[in-house]
């Protein structure tokens, strides 16, 4: 399985509008296209910032979509009034506790790695990261998107609601601090989310 995130440096302003379009115009002709499996939106309402990932069966399927993505594209960048940032990802994990309610919410953590350790690190994350999210309170998924070449991954944990995600950031901090201790990867960032959208049919991956 693989994705294609579209980070959006938007207008604070803007996201119900880009929100809208995102829901009614975008998704509908994604998942129209050929080996598409769903569409999920993020969004921090206080910085703009939004990430809308595609999911895909395929790397071959992600990118024949590549020209039937790019109006759509385009004009988000329009209805957001910000500039765009584009990634591809293989999906290497997906675990579901259970679905994400409304109202919930998405940590993301972007950490770089030598591309020669990618499989000690997706080894280490199944192992030891997963098992101790699932016993985090309000914990429903956790996904690990990597970019195997570059060596870079975004790892993402999503919880009921917000007050679940920030009773669990102390917990998080020491799990990335012994998690980088232990596979020498490095944290560019950190950021947390409001789940807009929760549409992606990934199976699960663990």
């Amino acid at each position: 399985m693989y994705a294609r995130s579209t980070t959006i440096h938007g207008n604070p302003q803007a996201i119900d509008d880009g929100l809208t379009y995102v829901r009614d115009e975008v998704m509908p002709a994604v998942q129209e296209m050929d080996g598409c499996v769903g569409l999920s939106m993020l969004a921090d309402r206080d910085t703009g910032r939004c990430i809308v990932t595609s999911a895909w069966r395929d790397a071959d399927a992600m990118h024949r979509s590549a020209e039937g993505v790019r109006p759509l594209r385009d004009r988000a960048a329009e209805v957001f009034g910000g500039q765009l940032e584009v990634h591809e990802w293989e999906i290497a994990v997906l675990h579901r506790l259970h679905e994400a309610p409304e109202g919930a919410c998405t940590r993301v953590t972007w950490i770089s790695a030598e591309p020669d350790e990618v499989e000690h690190v997706l080894d280490a994350y199944r192992m030891t990261v997963v098992p101790r999210m699932e016993e985090m309170s309000g914990f429903c998924s956790a996904s690990l998107f990597i970019s195997r070449g570059e060596g870079r991954a975004a790892v993402a944990a999503t919880f009921e609601n917000r007050e679940a995600m920030e009773r669990t950031r102390d917990q998080a901090q020491a799990m990335r601090e012994a998690f980088a201790m232990s596979t020498g990867v490095a944290i560019t960032e950190v950021a947390e989310f409001d789940l807009l959208l929760a549409h992606l049919r990934v199976p699960e991956m663990a």
